[in-house]
């Protein structure tokens, strides 16, 4: 995404008000995250938050980076113990005339099973495409963050889906 688009739904997040959701803005300094994790560490940063969801007990690290230093902004969305990314997200696309971020379900294990899980969220979400509209007003937050959490949490549930259930 361009530098402006990451930086208004950096804004968006920030002013939020929101009744469901925590967010605490992370520290950049230099212009970039310092000690946050290997990937990220001297990356061009914009924004950091953690966002949480009190009643439900779940968290996420929302980063707003230069993530192959070459002026392409991401959403980058950590777990919330910092082990791994849940979406790296850079296109926003119009769609209707409206505005959407639209990320891809494309597991990269290395375990042979990747059509399994990519099947599982095509079943269970409908595509392997995931649209969500952007926010245009403060009031529009809750309901992106939402969208956000289920992605990520999908997301999970299809990487770990070979493991409930046995293809062979």
């Amino acid at each position: 995404m361009e530098k402006e688009q990451a930086i208004f739904l950096a804004t968006c997040i920030e002013s939020s008000n929101s009744s469901i959701y925590e967010i605490k803005k992370l520290e950049i300094t230099g212009g970039s995250l310092q000690k946050f994790h290997q990937w990220t560490n001297g990356k061009p940063t914009l924004a950091a938050y953690e966002v949480t969801r009190p009643d439900s007990d779940t968290g996420y690290y929302f980063l707003f980076i230069d993530w192959h230093r070459n002026d392409n902004y991401y959403l980058v969305i950590y777990a919330h113990d910092r082990s791994t990314t849940c979406a790296e997200i850079r296109q926003i696309q119009e769609i209707d005339g409206v505005p959407h971020i639209v990320w891809g379900y494309k597991p990269f294990k290395r375990d042979g099973k990747n059509d399994q899980r990519k099947a599982y969220f095509k079943q269970m979400f409908g595509s392997t495409t995931v649209q969500i509209k952007l926010p245009s007003t403060l009031l529009e937050v809750e309901v992106f963050l939402g969208q956000l959490f289920k992605l990520c949490q999908n997301r999970l549930k299809a990487d770990r889906i070979v493991d409930v259930f046995d293809f062979e």
